[in-house]
């Protein structure tokens, strides 16, 4: 009880001292505001994500120079001149690089040079020795050269193949794995920055991945692979946290995705350019896609609603789905295109999944939800992946109910159920249909990938996407 006494005696004291002199703590000065020692991890870091690291990483080595690991970034790249000369700035060639003249740098390149802001926060960083104060913890420590090592299988949250019918792409911890679509053996791991994969799609010629996924709490990341070469072609940082949603456009040149901060976005892959931006959702935007010519975006969020956008204009156009208050019941999680016509697939945390006509023909009242063609006979819990088979006539959705999950297919023209999976030991993130109709892949919680025969539901293989080191760690999960 003295001891309190005395602890809360000491802290009215330092109170009334501060009060009484708000620039003096015990006699010490207090440094003027922004004049702390600048953090490597605080400060640096997150300028070097945004402008520099998506050319600069273990799988994309631009100029040999990587900038995600701190000694990669001081020691510098291909041409042997040292990037960050601790204490000088002047001849550290990371500033010399940084550095505006008549309006231009020569990095970050073919892009806006960094604020005045940024370059004086880095030399001054440099000036004052260039310590790495990163915690250990958010230290790199996975690249193409050392995958992840499992002892579990991961979370899936998406599974997806290639036209072609080669390979079906599996969402990992740190990376993408790409598996021959039989489920005969691995092709391919794609490891990336980005700790966290949310979704992977093939380009419609299978050329390419675009993947969106991030760190949670620190960065989204949008990567664009090609498939053949294993190499990362494009990376770019959004926003500080995890992106969701990838889709292209039928020219696989354009992808578009959904954002935390409620935007939807999309990029231009062959000059990175950000092409496409809006904010009409309040909540997080789950999943994208475009419509048939590419002209449009469709995209669903977490506030109930799909929404579509003019993608030349970045116009906000419809609400899709009802705007009456208490219609829709939760967030949507997935929407599909069918393959030839502008409907749409949606399903979410209502567990009924949906067909919607793109285009309003009939002025909107209050109440309705005219754009609703039909309505699939709901599954247990939420759905959280839904997906057209390639010739339209079918759909499958994936979806949980108390840590148990359930795969469906039903007929499109008439929402007759042909097919129903139950998964008890497993809540399903993922589904969708191999090129020919003919199989199924499905995947969640426990970690296993399904390959399920349409026809009738049989599993074919259930598998890990991954080595699991420890046998008996996958076996009890």
């Amino acid at each position: 009880m003295c001891y309190k006494k005395r602890l809360i005696g000491y802290l009215l004291g330092s109170l009334f001292i501060a009060i009484q002199s708000p620039t003096t703590v015990f006699g010490a000065e207090e440094k003027p505001v922004g004049q702390d020692p600048v953090s490597y991890y605080r400060d640096i870091r997150p300028v070097l994500q945004e402008n520099c690291q998506g050319c600069h990483q273990p799988a994309k080595r631009g100029g040999g120079y990587v900038m995600t690991n701190y000694d990669q970034l001081v020691q510098g790249g291909e041409s042997q001149e040292k990037a960050v000369v601790a204490g000088n700035p002047s001849i550290s060639s990371l500033v010399a690089q940084i550095l505006v003249t008549d309006g231009k740098a020569a990095m970050p390149k073919d892009a806006d040079p960094l604020t005045e802001d940024q370059i004086a926060l880095i030399t001054r960083w440099i000036e004052e020795g260039a310590d790495d104060d990163t915690p250990e913890s958010a230290k790199p420590k996975f690249d193409m050269d050392h995958p992840p090592v499992y002892h579990a299988p991961p979370v899936i949250t998406s599974v997806d193949f290639s036209s072609d019918g080669k390979y079906l792409a599996v969402s990992g911890y740190h990376e993408v794995v790409l598996h021959h679509a039989d489920g005969s053996g691995l092709y391919a791991r794609l490891v990336g920055l980005s700790e966290r994969i949310e979704s992977a799609v093939f380009s419609p010629d299978s050329s390419f991945l675009a993947v969106t996924g991030g760190s949670p709490g620190r960065m989204g990341e949008l990567q664009v692979w090609n498939v053949e070469k294993k190499e990362l072609i494009l990376a770019q940082t959004f926003g500080y946290d995890t992106i969701y949603g990838a889709c292209w456009s039928k020219d696989g040149q354009v992808v578009g995705f959904g954002c935390p901060d409620t935007t939807v976005r999309a990029i231009s892959i062959p000059t990175g350019e950000q092409v496409f931006f809006n904010g009409a959702h309040n909540n997080w935007v789950l999943d994208v896609v475009f419509s048939v010519e590419s002209d449009h975006l469709i995209s669903v969020s977490r506030d109930r609603s799909m929404k579509l956008y003019k993608l030349d204009t970045q116009r906000f156009i419809d609400n899709i789905t009802s705007i009456t208050p208490g219609a829709l019941k939760g967030g949507l999680h997935s929407v599909d295109r069918h393959p030839s016509k502008d409907e749409l697939l949606s399903g979410g945390a209502d567990g009924t999944p949906k067909i919607y006509r793109m285009i309003r023909d009939k002025a909107r009242k209050i109440g309705d939800d005219f754009n609703l063609i039909r309505a699939f006979p709901a599954m247990p819990g939420r759905v959280f992946s839904v997906a057209f088979s390639a010739d339209g006539n079918r759909i499958v959705a994936g979806s949980s109910y108390n840590t148990t999950g359930e795969v469906r297919i039903y007929n499109y023209a008439d929402a007759k159920e042909l097919v129903k999976i139950a998964v008890p030991e497993s809540s399903i993130y993922a589904v969708g249909f191999s090129p020919d109709g003919k199989t199924i892949a499905a995947a969640g919680y426990d970690g296993y990938v399904r390959l399920i025969q349409a026809a009738d539901g049989t599993v074919l293989k259930k598998f890990p996407p991954v080595e699991i080191e420890d046998q008996t760690v996958a076996t009890n999960r």
